[in-house]
């Protein structure tokens, strides 16, 4: 793989839901960045591996260290995952801060396939952020960057926010 793509790796949650009737339950389909991005005029080259198709609320330690293990041995220096909101900054924290990486992590609120879903503007924010910000592991959603050592998800509200680093709660 080329140094200068950006490497995006699926795991499924949300972004990735498919729901046949109101009465079934839901699938985790192929991955919906597929054809977001596909759809799109981009100026930048990418290629897209399919880790896991779980919900995130399904994600187990090994699965974590899948994903770490995957991120850290791609050649991309800058990584792009599509990941479940639920659980997204437990992921974030077992990838960690990996030398000359930049790791954006992202999903969405409602599946990629609904009309009126957030997941168009999260990957392309998520897009533009990988290629902006320095080497570290960052979430991105509701059109924020934050560090994966400071954010929570919000269930109520439907969004993330910051939370304050330890010696900032003094």
């Amino acid at each position: 793989m080329d140094q200068n793509k950006i490497a995006i790796f699926t795991t499924g949650g949300t972004i990735d839901k498919i729901y046949f009737d109101a009465l079934s339950s839901f699938q985790v389909g192929e991955p919906s960045i597929r054809e977001i991005l596909a759809n799109l005029n981009l100026g930048f080259d990418y290629e897209i591996h399919q880790l896991l198709r779980k919900d995130s609320l399904d994600l187990n330690a090994a699965d974590r260290a899948r994903i770490a293990a995957a991120v850290s041995k791609s050649p991309a220096q800058r990584i792009l995952i599509t990941h479940g909101t639920d659980t997204m900054a437990e992921t974030a924290a077992a990838i960690g801060s990996l030398p000359g990486k930049t790791i954006v992590l992202t999903g969405s609120m409602l599946p990629g396939r609904f009309s009126g879903t957030d997941a168009i503007f999260n990957i392309g924010f998520a897009a533009a952020a990988v290629q902006l910000l320095p080497a570290g592991t960052y979430i991105a959603m509701n059109g924020q960057t934050f560090d994966y050592r400071r954010v929570r998800k919000n269930r109520e509200r439907g969004l993330f926010l910051a939370t304050p680093a330890p010696d900032e709660s003094r």
